[in-house]
Order: C-alpha cells, then structure tokens, then sequence
C-alpha cells in the first residue's frame, strides 16, 4: 500500500516553475510584438546594465542566475548588436567589465517606456495590492527554500 504524500508544498513548487515559464513566454511575446530583437536573457543582461555599468561577468551570471558559457553566448550577441562592450579590468585583468555602448544606451531609453507600460499592464490585471501580497509570499517561499 502506497504511503499519502502530502501534495501542497510540490504543487506549490511545480506552480512556481509554471509560472516562472508563462512570465518567460509573456515577455518574450511583448518583444517580439514592439520589435525589439532581443530575447528574455538579453533583456536580463541589459538591465542589470541600465542599473550599473562596469560590472564583471561573474557578478552579471550571478544576478540573472545564468552559467559562464550561456552568459558568454550572451554576452557575444549582445556584442554583435552593438549594445555591450568588454573591457579588462585595470584591476584584475582576468575579468572582463562590462558596459552599455551608445547603441545600448539608445535602446535602454527606447525600451524603458515600453517595459513601463507592460508592468503597468500587469498591475491593472492583478492589482497592486495582490502583486505586494505574492511578492511577500514569494520572499517567504525563496527564504524557506534557501534555509532548507
């Protein structure tokens, strides 16, 4: 006879994976839609950039949760569209620091309306208050796992 696995904590879980997906999608398709040639990742990439330029590669992976060799695909295509640039670090010439290029800085201010209004959007089909509720219960959720 087969034990009853209590079911709420990996429902949650598998829950938390769809949606992570459908949010993917989501952007992916409102890219596509404006035209802005670049995928969800990239889009990662860059806006760490728009917050602070001049960052090394490992902290990039680290704050988009992405491996060395698929930020380095990355990092070259963003290259190849002219948007980011590597330099040695003065510091430490094993790493590269990494920053927005005048055709990168074009696009941040092209985009940044745009991403404004697609979270404006998702407010109103949500609602604020619902949205500050589910970022709480994620933190809380995110801490549990951490301190598993």
């Amino acid at each position: 006879m087969q034990e009853k696995v209590n079911n709420t904590s990996r429902e949650c879980l598998r829950q938390l994976i769809r949606t992570r997906m459908a949010s993917r999608q989501a952007m992916q398709r409102f890219l596509k839609n404006i035209g802005a040639d670049i995928t969800f990742e990239m889009l990662q990439i860059m806006s760490c950039l728009w917050y602070e330029q001049g960052i090394s590669q490992q902290i990039l992976a680290e704050r988009t949760a992405k491996d060395k060799a698929c930020l380095t695909n990355l990092m070259l295509n963003l290259e190849r569209k002219g948007y980011v640039c590597r330099r040695e670090d003065t510091r430490d010439r094993r790493n590269k620091l990494v920053f927005l290029t005048e055709e990168g800085e074009r696009f941040r201010r092209c985009m940044v309306p745009k991403l404004q209004e697609y979270y404006q959007r998702l407010d109103l089909l949500i609602g604020e208050e619902k949205l500050k509720q589910i970022e709480n219960l994620l933190k809380e959720v995110q801490h549990a796992l951490e301190t598993y």
